[in-house]
């Protein structure tokens, strides 16, 4: 089977809405290429770091691609991908050069496209998020492992936002809370969630791509049972009051139901956000309090920001 690899060669600000777009165009994941990942240091109680290579990545810029199927809709899908694309100007989202490209690849050259970027990675005090094809053997006790398969999920759990509301997590979620995760995606927070102990996750995303693909990987992981999957628009409908709720979406959409989650919030419960580019940091922190939060905590990578607040 032929594929066709498409090129959008952008800024880290737009990467995640651009990942977005390209799954809901039917790409199974997308491989980053940012420079700034052979650069910027890492903490070294974070895992070992394998050697990157400066020629597969640009000179500035971030470049992200996907893998489309070749058939007769392929102009129409790549002519949509650029129109919604080039939309997301309407939320001062930059796109630096916004160039697109497409070539062709095989079947196989696909596959080894995907094995080449994503490799076991430690993102925490104790999560290391594993490709399901890799061996793995915890290095601690206390050690939590996360099994992805980037064909099936949301991008591979290892992207900054990411990794901070693990890390948030980590620091909030008790054995037998409750846990309500906004934008699931891949499903990622809501198995760690699980993994920390929380007692009952509601998974919700609008996508129903993305619901699929969360339960799949709740199921991967052994944690279905603790997890309920479903399609909803943000925290329409949801009324229980919850210990934790969890959000790694843009900013903007934040914006949209700080209230809802502080309806929905138990009190001394939490309330995580990421996906904040650090251009819309005082924007989301002046919203979480003025609806009531406390924020404890301000989470910083790269060029993303996080926050813990507390009703």
């Amino acid at each position: 089977m032929k594929w066709s690899e498409i090129s959008i060669h952008t800024t880290q600000e737009a990467v995640e809405p651009i990942s977005n777009i390209l799954h809901e165009a039917g790409a199974s994941g997308v491989v980053i290429e940012d420079p700034m990942d052979l650069v910027k240091e890492r903490e070294s109680v974070y895992g070992e770091i394998y050697q990157l290579n400066p020629d597969d990545y640009p000179d500035e810029g971030v470049i992200v691609k996907a893998y489309l199927p070749v058939n007769s809709f392929l102009g129409e899908t790549v002519e949509e991908i650029k129109e919604t694309i080039n939309n997301l100007l309407i939320y001062d989202i930059d796109l630096g050069r916004n160039k697109i490209s497409i070539s062709e690849v095989n079947e196989e050259e696909w596959a080894t496209a995907w094995k080449k970027y994503y490799h076991p990675v430690k993102i925490s005090e104790r999560f290391t998020i594993v490709p399901t094809w890799e061996e793995y053997e915890p290095v601690h006790s206390d050690e939590l492992i996360i099994e992805l398969d980037p064909g099936m999920a949301f991008g591979t759990g290892t992207h900054p936002t990411t990794v901070l509301c693990i890390q948030a997590l980590e620091r909030t979620v008790q054995f037998g809370d409750t846990v309500v995760d906004v934008g699931t995606g891949s499903g990622v927070l809501s198995i760690a969630s699980a993994l920390l102990g929380a007692k009952t996750i509601k998974a919700l995303d609008l996508d129903p791509v993305a619901v699929e693909s969360a339960r799949l990987n709740t199921k991967l992981n052994r944690v279905h049972e603790n997890i309920t999957v479903s399609q909803n628009n943000l925290l329409d409908g949801m009324k229980a009051p919850v210990d934790v709720v969890v959000a790694n979406i843009l900013a903007e959409v934040i914006l949209r139901f700080t209230d809802d989650a502080y309806q929905l919030v138990r009190k001394d419960g939490y309330f995580i956000t990421s996906g904040i580019i650090h251009t819309k940091k005082n924007q989301v922190k002046d919203a979480l309090t003025n609806t009531g939060f406390e924020v404890l905590e301000t989470m910083v990578m790269e060029d993303w920001v996080a926050f813990i607040a507390k009703k």
